[in-house]
């Protein structure tokens, strides 16, 4: 019997199959607007495919194990986890619900309870509208094919069945205490924080109640709506709030958060944003003193800057693809102590358990701003000032995004002046002696992303005009405006 469209409403036993729709099944995640393309419907079907994997496919060989399941603020996602939570514990699994809170909240309850899997339902930095689900085994991320192979065994309706059990736990308490194991600050500090009235606004204040210092709290109350502005660090208007607030309190620094608390942002005593591939140099410093000439990995929109400084520095800059399922797989494979995305998302292996964790990171940031001679500014004045573009976002149809690149690639390969270069790596790369422009599709939005790195102004703008015009064969365009 062909299975059912997701439109419908399904039979609960789901014994002839379900479809998810094509679009939420992404590449490290599964992603989708409330009321369009996801529905409780898909949260149970998930309960159902990802517990039926866990059994078949995984150390378990046939038997149930325990699955952690944690859902953020949003007003879908008390629902949809309760939907999860039915398909997994009919699945045969004990479900361990840790409730509302930031997804790193989540990972640590997978790693520090020993469970076989986890599921944070969320819609990350997402409108409000939109949610969705980021699975975890206990040895590492679930993503790409694997993701493919869920939608297959829904659509199969071929699922274990068992008499599992669902139980409410609270690790608050026991997550906070982590963070603060690794908190060496030995000089207080003031600090304005910034939740962007995401998932992490609760556990924020546990966090600082217990750091030395004074700590100013932005937008701590979680709300699905977001009132206050969009939960996403990476775009330099969300930060207007946090940079007020350092200036007007004279603070040392600030620190923000996106919707689930698994991506940082971060301005200086002076409010100018630190972008995260510059943060990370900050970071490498000290790892590299006890992880000498370990690779360090950053995403393909990280600034040139970032990789010199790790090899300066001894260790080996490795150059990996977007997405943090896809980090996490490559610092396993690497043994790598520390990676991080030009997005925010920043991962520790050193001292911790390798995820992407913007609370622990906020840790680990006091701690060397403490012990720097200088305020934080100081920790970067030695770098080169080079000329960049924020990520810049052009809006594309999802049926088209993934095939943009491609043409553009095919374009400029033989077109390329002197002495430039391509890289495929994820997306299209350029590099010459103006520095680099990459375009690249996004896998959590319907839109392509856009960033340029050079010495000088007049460089950025040739490397800006490179890339429009290879846009604009194709019918689409590059808004610098806000770029001033």
């Amino acid at each position: 019997m062909k299975p059912q469209n997701n439109t419908e409403r399904k039979d609960p036993s789901l014994m002839n199959g379900y479809n998810f729709s094509p679009t939420i099944l992404r590449e490290y995640d599964i992603r989708g607007q409330i009321g369009k393309n996801l529905s409780e419907d898909d949260a149970y079907a998930l309960g159902r495919a990802f517990g039926t994997y866990i059994i078949r496919e995984t150390a378990l060989d046939g038997k149930a194990g325990k699955v952690c399941v944690g859902y953020d603020g949003r007003h879908s996602s008390p629902a949809l986890a309760a939907a999860l939570t039915k398909g997994l514990s009919e699945c045969g699994h004990t479900v361990e619900n840790v409730g509302l809170g930031p997804s790193p909240m989540l990972y640590f309850a997978v790693k520090d309870r020993m469970a076989d899997a986890g599921i944070m339902v969320t819609g990350s930095h997402n409108p409000s509208d939109y949610n969705g689900f980021k699975m975890m085994m206990q040895s590492g991320p679930v993503f790409g094919e694997t993701i493919q192979h869920l939608g297959k065994i829904a659509a199969a309706g071929d699922f274990e069945s068992g008499a599992g059990q669902s139980i409410d736990i609270d690790v608050r308490e026991q997550y906070i205490a982590r963070l603060l194991q690794d908190f060496t600050g030995s000089r207080p500090l003031k600090v304005a924080w910034d939740a962007g009235n995401g998932a992490a606004g609760e556990c924020l204040r546990m966090l600082t109640e217990k750091l030395p210092g004074e700590h100013i709290l932005l937008f701590d109350d979680i709300d699905g709506d977001f009132p206050n502005h969009h939960p996403d660090p990476t775009v330099d208007k969300n930060l207007i709030d946090l940079q007020k607030a350092v200036k007007d309190n004279g603070c040392d620094l600030g620190i923000a958060f996106d919707g689930d608390g698994d991506r940082i942002g971060v301005v200086d005593e002076n409010g100018d944003v630190l972008r995260c591939d510059i943060l990370m140099t900050i970071y490498a410093r000290e790892v590299l003193e006890t992880h000498p000439g370990a690779a360090i990995i950053g995403d393909v929109k990280c600034s040139q800057v970032m990789f010199d400084e790790i090899n300066r520095l001894g260790g080996q800059a490795v150059m990996w693809k977007t997405g943090h399922s896809l980090i996490k797989d490559k610092m396993s494979e690497l043994k790598s102590p520390l990676a991080g995305e030009l997005s925010g998302h920043i991962f520790f292996a050193d001292k911790y358990y390798g995820f992407d964790d913007a609370l622990y990171c906020g840790i680990r940031l006091l701690n060397e701003v403490s012990e720097a001679e200088g305020a934080l500014s100081s920790l970067t004045e030695n770098l080169p000032k080079l000329f960049n573009t924020p990520e810049i976002r052009v809006d594309v149809d999802e049926d088209k995004k993934f095939g943009i690149v491609p043409q553009i690639i095919e374009s400029t390969k033989d077109e390329l002046p002197e002495g430039y270069s391509l890289d495929d790596i994820d997306g299209i790369r350029i590099s010459g002696e103006d520095g680099w422009w990459l375009l690249r599709p996004s896998n959590t939005q319907d839109v392509l992303v856009f960033r340029a790195e050079s010495a000088s102004e007049e460089g950025l703008e040739r490397l800006k005009n490179m890339a429009l015009h290879e846009l604009t064969k194709l019918g689409y365009t590059l808004d610098f405006k806000e770029l001033g």
